[in-house]
């Protein structure tokens, strides 16, 4: 029963952040972006208290691949969606974050029975990719272009932070050896991993190699 009412609060949790972003359109159509992005890492928090059954907790991510795919190619959810031009509508970014939700759901949930380890992903990627954009966009800082990419000092910075936060965390409460220097190593790692990933594929190299290396620093 935990695993149908874990469905229907997660419909009504994306129902309302898809609601309420339009309340961030007025700051510009990459703040409703980024304020869904960041927001829906949040729903892993219900999954992990509601699901104990893979196939429930994998459900909705297998499902939005489809719904994100559609809107994406023609334009459903608006509040969602980039429409300032080609370049930028040639990101499958919304449609790679369920891909990497629902692999990392299948295999956390699943087999591994750790969905801590998944946590460490999505939050970084939530979290830590969410808010760089957001940050490196609202403070004034050098700019570098990497791998074509166009990137800020203070975007960089937020996102290694983050990452030195949330890796911390997870290690401690695991009771790992060497924290400082695995999380150091992992935070500049994923802050170079965001950097280089083109086209929104961010959103699946960041919180793919962030839980695998969650894995192998415990």
């Amino acid at each position: 029963m935990n695993n149908v009412f874990g469905i229907v609060v997660s419909i009504v949790f994306i129902g309302i952040i898809l609601v309420s972003a339009k309340l961030f359109e007025k700051a510009g159509k990459e703040a409703s972006r980024k304020y869904i992005h960041i927001m829906l890492s949040n729903w892993w928090i219900i999954a992990m208290i509601f699901f104990d059954n893979v196939f429930y907790a994998v459900l909705l991510p297998a499902i939005f691949i489809v719904i994100n795919y559609a809107s994406y190619k023609m334009d459903i959810i608006k509040v969602m969606e980039r429409n300032d031009g080609e370049e930028n509508k040639e990101s499958l970014g919304t449609v790679y974050y369920a891909i990497s939700l629902c692999i990392i759901t299948a295999i956390t949930f699943g087999p591994l029975k750790n969905p801590l380890v998944g946590l460490c992903g999505i939050a970084v990627m939530g979290y830590g990719d969410g808010l760089a954009a957001v940050i490196g966009q609202a403070i004034k800082s050098p700019e570098y272009i990497i791998a074509g990419n166009k990137k800020t000092l203070a975007g960089s910075l937020t996102m290694f932070c983050i990452t030195l936060i949330i890796m911390a965390g997870f290690l401690t409460y695991n009771e790992a050896t060497n924290v400082a220097i695995k999380s150091i190593l992992v935070a500049i790692l994923m802050t170079v991993v965001e950097a280089v990933s083109i086209k929104g594929t961010d959103n699946i190299t960041v919180p793919l190699i962030t839980s695998l290396l969650a894995i192998l620093m415990v």
